[in-house]
């Protein structure tokens, strides 16, 4: 599989999406043995949502959430204040030729599926699964 694969949008390979949950846990891990030390960080639940790999795994982006959205730049300024350290640790853990270049990033899936939840749940979409669809009418009749 060719490196121009990945860069046109195609999904991630298998040793991408290991690598990166690789990452992801350690991460986790981290912050749930608070073994990066920073006030902001102590003071947040934080969730490592999910972790994205280039093609080349040298740089991983790193998808997080404060409990209730609380402090985003804030959580994010802290983060990236300890981008060295948690390289390392990664390093470590993770058995890669090079360890990635590690960016932070809030996760805003948490927004769309709250956006997607919001309309389904709206008037007009319950409307619209109230009435019987043609297809199911004739086909109660046959």
């Amino acid at each position: 599989m060719s490196r121009t694969h990945h860069a046109h949008g195609a999904e991630p390979s298998q040793r991408m999406l290991r690598v990166a949950e690789l990452i992801r846990h350690q991460i986790a891990q981290m912050l749930a043995r608070n073994e990066i030390v920073d006030p902001v960080l102590e003071q947040h639940v934080v969730t490592v949502s999910r972790v994205a790999m280039s093609p080349d795994l040298k740089l991983a982006t790193v998808f997080v959430m404060p409990l209730g959205g609380k402090d985003e730049a804030e959580v994010l300024r802290a983060f990236d204040r300890h981008k060295k350290f948690l390289r390392g640790e990664i390093a470590h853990s993770v058995n890669l030729k090079f360890a990635p270049e590690v960016r932070f990033r809030i996760d805003d899936s948490f927004d769309n599926v709250a956006r997607i939840d919001a309309l389904l749940n709206s008037d007009r979409v319950r409307r619209d699964l109230e009435q019987p669809h043609p297809d199911e009418e004739n086909g109660a009749q046959q």
